[in-house]
């Protein structure tokens, strides 16, 4: 299992794009590896033949581990085989020794971390097994397929599955839709006696959950954590944002998302402590502003990260969220395109939420968190009037920034999105 993001520990195969026996040449695609951020290509560095694929589809492979032999057809690999099983690396079919194998011929190569040896491949497609709830209504169901089958109203109680033990995988809702899968359809109610506890179905953990429930685990636990919060009043940025879309076309258009992360770059330029971390003996201090951008997707949460936004634009930092995002949710993100925020933000503004607070993404020293705006009754020079606030909770690493620091970043942050023109300064 070669190394495919930087963070990655091991990879989990979601599908293999060849099959055993065939040849490939160097840079083709021998399988798809769901790592715990994106699904990643696995291409090979040299040509040659796939002669055994050790891990399946849905299989799950530490670095370093053999997943496949490659090498040149009709070689023996018994060898190989008997050495990857000493290694604690189980076989997922007894290996037949092919006819005509020449003695002369180089030794087939497991795959190796280097990646020198690529092997891709979907194992012979064993017939469908119907997907039926086991003991206790459990379904084995991949979590891409998982994914798929929900984005495209697909019942997976309709689906056969040909993974091990039969496994729902990718391939099975693809073939389904491309058979013309009818969505599920909800049925009038019936009245109906329940009986029992409720049937439920484990699905195996995605790296991404698995690294995300790490990286929060080694936040909240040793960076001294303190939180800020802020009302800010947004009637003027409304303005100004519906004066700038006024002039662009629909697809252009800016969010206030956007603005919010033009704001947080040029803020960050004037509080250099915030737009830190934290290095055990030394305080590593960045000079531009990498915002990362929290982006749900289905199987977690995802930071694009927005490269040098005090550099940029609305228009450049909307486009480019707007294509991060997309790229994110279809999971093609490419680690560079992910990693080395220097400072994040997380909205949940539009999902009705009204204030939280979010856990830093260490190295990082904070990260805010933006509530909805919502019309609240203010008094402004004596008399009550409505306006539209947000709240905004800042989390931050004490060990780099104090709370008279962070407090005068978010009154910076603040007046940039009470009064934008502050922005030009």
């Amino acid at each position: 299992m070669p190394k495919l993001s930087p963070t990655m520990e091991e990879g989990q195969i979601s599908r293999w794009v060849k099959n055993e026996g065939d040849a490939f040449e160097a840079n083709e695609t021998l399988a798809e590896v769901d790592t715990d951020k994106a699904t990643m290509e696995m291409t090979a560095l040299s040509g040659g033949t796939l002669l055994k694929i050790l891990k399946g589809a849905g299989d799950t492979a530490a670095l370093g581990e053999a997943i496949a032999i490659i090498g040149k057809a009709g070689e023996d690999i018994s060898a190989l085989l008997s050495e990857a099983s000493s290694n604690g690396k189980k076989e997922t079919a007894a290996a037949t020794k092919p006819a005509g194998e020449k003695a002369s011929e180089p030794k087939a190569q497991p795959v190796s971390t280097d990646g020198a040896a690529v092997a891709t491949a979907p194992e012979p497609k064993p017939t469908p097994t119907p997907v039926q709830p086991s003991e206790g209504g459990r379904m084995i169901v991949s979590p891409i397929a998982a994914r798929m089958a929900a984005d495209n109203g697909v019942d997976l109680r309709s689906i056969s599955g040909s993974g091990p033990n039969g496994r729902v995988i990718k391939r099975d809702i693809e073939e389904a839709l491309a058979g013309g899968a009818k969505p599920a359809v909800a049925k009038a109610f019936t009245p109906s006696t329940i009986v029992g506890a409720s049937p439920f179905r484990d699905e195996s953990t995605s790296k991404m959950r698995q690294v995300i429930a790490g990286r929060l685990a080694e936040s909240i636990g040793p960076i001294p954590t303190f939180y800020l919060t802020v009302e800010i009043e947004m009637d003027n940025l409304f303005a100004t944002r519906k004066q700038i879309n006024a002039n662009l076309d629909d697809d252009a258009k800016i969010s206030v998302n956007d603005i919010i992360v033009k704001a947080a770059a040029m803020s960050l330029l004037k509080h250099p402590w915030v737009n830190a971390s934290y290095q055990d003996k030394t305080v590593r201090f960045y000079e531009q502003a990498d915002i990362g951008v929290a982006v749900a997707i289905d199987e977690g949460l995802i930071t694009p990260v927005v490269r040098g936004a005090n550099l940029k634009g609305l228009a450049e930092i909307s486009g480019e969220i707007k294509d991060l995002a997309a790229k994110a949710k279809a999971k093609k993100l490419q680690p560079e395109e992910y990693t080395g925020a220097t400072f994040s933000i997380s909205n949940l503004g539009m999902m009705g939420i009204k204030e939280f607070t979010a856990i830093i993404n260490p190295p990082e020293a904070a990260i805010i968190a933006i509530g909805g705006a919502n019309p609240t009754p203010v008094v402004r020079d004596g008399q009550i009037t409505v306006r539209s606030i947000m709240n905004v909770t800042m989390s931050c690493d004490h060990r780099a920034i104090d709370g008279a620091t962070g407090a005068r970043f978010l009154q910076t942050f603040k007046q940039m999105l009470e009064s934008p023109a502050m922005m030009l300064l």
